[in-house]
């Protein structure tokens, strides 16, 4: 019976490890409709975020039936507890890529974002997806040198928010609101998906240390 709580306990990280694969590939295909304009991807990014929603269930449903039925405790429930709130940041993450679809969506058949922010708005997309692709490894292996690396890494993504900011205030922007406030939303888009990607990384520290990171100086 024990074996058999082990093998559940342990398949809650290749759960997340396998919701973590779908996220990265919304990003990407969110930001493949962005960037090209592309309706038919923004739809199957909308429609597919679906499956994230099931799949989060699924990890909440074993992870209660676990809490009821085993009443884990110290390392155990640590590993527990930090998995439903990890899944409820990944589903989270699945519905920022919805957003930026939506964006995408919205402006078919033009493109949303105008070229001369293109190179900002196309790093920041990068590096979500980066940070996206770096914590599902953090998670497969709770990998706490890489979790640690990841959170270094999200300094990029607020310099990034800061330019895009600077390039929506600057006397030269020509595009008028509708397209401020789609540039504005994007750029929130993707940096709270890399702050997400920190607090899951960090919350994989915590299940293998039993310790909570330093916040960053």
């Amino acid at each position: 019976m024990r074996d058999v709580y082990s093998e559940q306990l342990d398949s809650i990280f290749g759960d997340l490890a396998a919701i973590c694969r779908r996220v990265q590939t919304a990003v990407a295909q969110a930001t493949l409709a962005l960037m090209t304009g592309d309706a038919s991807v923004a739809e199957q990014v909308i429609s597919q975020d679906v499956e994230i929603d099931r799949a989060r269930e699924q990890v909440e449903d074993t992870a209660f039936s676990l809490l009821s039925l085993q009443q884990p405790v110290a390392g155990d429930l640590r590993t527990i507890v930090a998995a439903l709130r990890m899944v409820g940041e990944l589903e989270r993450m699945g519905d920022l890529s919805v957003h930026v679809a939506k964006v995408a969506r919205l402006r078919v058949p033009d493109v949303a974002v105008p070229e001369e922010v293109r190179p900002t708005m196309s790093r920041m997309a990068a590096v979500a997806e980066d940070m996206v692709s770096r914590v599902c490894d953090v998670i497969s292996g709770r990998d706490v040198e890489a979790a640690i690396a990841l959170g270094r890494a999200d300094e990029e993504m607020d310099q990034l928010r800061r330019t895009s900011f600077a390039e929506l205030l600057s006397d030269d922007w020509q595009h008028g609101v509708e397209a401020a406030v789609d540039i504005a939303l994007l750029g929130r888009y993707y940096e709270r998906i890399a702050d997400h990607a920190v607090s899951i990384a960090n919350r994989v520290i915590f299940v293998v240390t039993g310790h909570n990171p330093a916040p960053a100086a």
